[in-house]
């Protein structure tokens, strides 16, 4: 991909036919402690019964025995604080004492059941932190790259290093992190890290389940923040910025001069803005539903402002690009009815690139022929590459080039997470929310 220069520095630097495409795929939040309920299935407590039984007596060198954590336990359900053993790393894992972590809407889609997850689990998957221990035989490599002491920040998708994908450099399609932590709940030895203190019964993993006070975190997932960049906003380089970069700079591969439309201004959407500008997009169009996100947008880096909830979203996109339509368009909400606006939005050999996650087996409907005719491109995108992106986005926010606080809209205390998430169901949220866990 060719980059504008000053990236590189600071870097461095007509038928009715249709075709079906799956998506990728209340009470919930109150902060009293409860018991007797479920655990996780007995296959699990029986694969972790050493680790359980060790991590009852596992204590940090110089620190404490234990932690809190905040609790999934299934749908419908309060989330709750529990307390936990402190959780060990094994070989090439890092022990974090998290600092921040960001409120994101793949985990209100767990908290929901929309998505299905083992449960119960720990969430959160967008932290900051500081390296506070290595597992045991872990590779000398990684200790010297995180001594004890170095601030981090962690991404959300957790690259094994060693699968096929991972050693084609492709992170963002690691078979272990999707074939164990998303389809299990645990690290890629097929474990948990995480043990109630109450009852030595495991807890699932959402990624490195970063809403605790301390968590495990494989060494390919994380960077050295520097001083710097503080903890608080640096947290959402892990997910929202690194989604949007994965979009822009794999999926779209954006050039100087493109026109691009993003649908959804969340924390994701407006991170989308930021590159797409970074990138050298000539027009960058916002559409959402709420004007206090599109008056964030112009600030964020748009051109172009649309309430899809006042004008047609599609008509006024053509307009703007005079009758064509925008040579990249962005769904980043997760809804069929945003899934075809983002196809409908692009010029003829046009991409339209989904990231928006949704209800589980959601479908979106496009025009078979106009897909064909007119070389329409929809490709999926759920992230960046860990090892060789997660530094340059650091790299990114350093340089001042993407504003880490300009995206983050709210801060609040760790108590405070359960109301972050129901505020966020809400719509309430206009970008991003960080938990501090300092």
């Amino acid at each position: 991909m060719s980059f504008p220069q000053f990236i590189r520095n600071a870097i461095c630097r007509s038928t009715s036919s249709k075709l079906t495409l799956s998506s990728r795929s209340t009470t919930l939040f109150a902060t009293s402690r409860f018991s007797n309920r479920p655990y996780c299935s007995d296959s699990m407590e029986k694969s972790s019964s050493t680790t359980a039984s060790a991590a009852s007596y596992y204590h940090l060198s110089g620190g404490p025995s234990h932690m809190r954590a905040v609790v999934f336990w299934e749908p419908g359900k309060p989330l709750t604080f529990e307390d936990f053993h402190m959780p060990r790393p094994k070989a090439n894992e890092v022990l974090i004492k998290t600092k921040a972590c960001g409120v994101c809407h793949s985990d209100l889609h767990v908290i929901k059941g929309e998505l299905p997850f083992a449960s119960p689990c720990v969430v959160g998957h967008e932290i900051t932190g500081e390296v506070v221990e290595h597992g045991k035989l872990s590779d000398s490599k990684i200790v010297e790259r995180f001594p004890v002491g170095s601030h981090v920040v962690g991404a959300f998708i957790m690259p094994c290093g060693s699968c096929l994908f991972c050693s084609k450099g492709q992170d963002d399609l690691c078979e272990a992190f999707f074939a164990y932590n998303r389809a299990k709940g645990t690290l890629y030895d097929g474990e948990t890290r995480l043990f109630l203190r109450s009852s030595d019964k495991p807890v699932y993993m959402y990624s490195m389940g970063g809403l605790a006070e301390y968590c495990v975190v494989p060494a390919h997932a994380l960077a050295v923040l520097p001083n710097s960049l503080p903890y608080t906003e640096s947290a959402i380089l892990g997910c929202a910025v690194f989604t949007a970069y994965g979009a822009m700079a794999h999926a779209a591969e954006v050039r100087p001069g493109d026109a691009i439309a993003v649908i959804g201004i969340g924390g994701v959407g407006s991170s989308c803005l930021q590159i797409a500008r970074a990138f050298g997009a000539s027009e960058i169009i916002a559409v959402d539903v709420q004007d206090e996100k599109l008056q964030k947008a112009k600030f964020l880096g748009a051109t172009h402002c649309v309430n899809a909830a006042k004008e047609d979203a599609v008509k006024k996109i053509k307009d703007i690009t005079g009758g064509l339509g925008v040579d990249i368009a962005v769904e980043a909400l997760g809804k069929p009815q945003t899934f075809l606006q983002c196809v409908q939005s692009v010029r003829d050999g046009g991409k339209a690139v989904m990231i928006g996650l949704t209800l589980s087996g959601a479908k979106g409907e496009v025009d078979i022929n106009h897909l064909v005719r007119r070389q329409i491109k929809v490709i999926g995108s759920y992230g960046a590459r860990a090892r060789q992106d997660l530094p340059k986005l650091i790299k990114l926010a350093e340089s001042g080039i993407f504003n880490l606080t300009a995206a983050v809209s709210r801060t609040c205390k760790f108590e405070e997470a359960p109301q972050a998430y129901k505020d966020l169901d809400k719509g309430a949220i206009a970008g991003r929310a960080v938990v501090e866990i300092m």
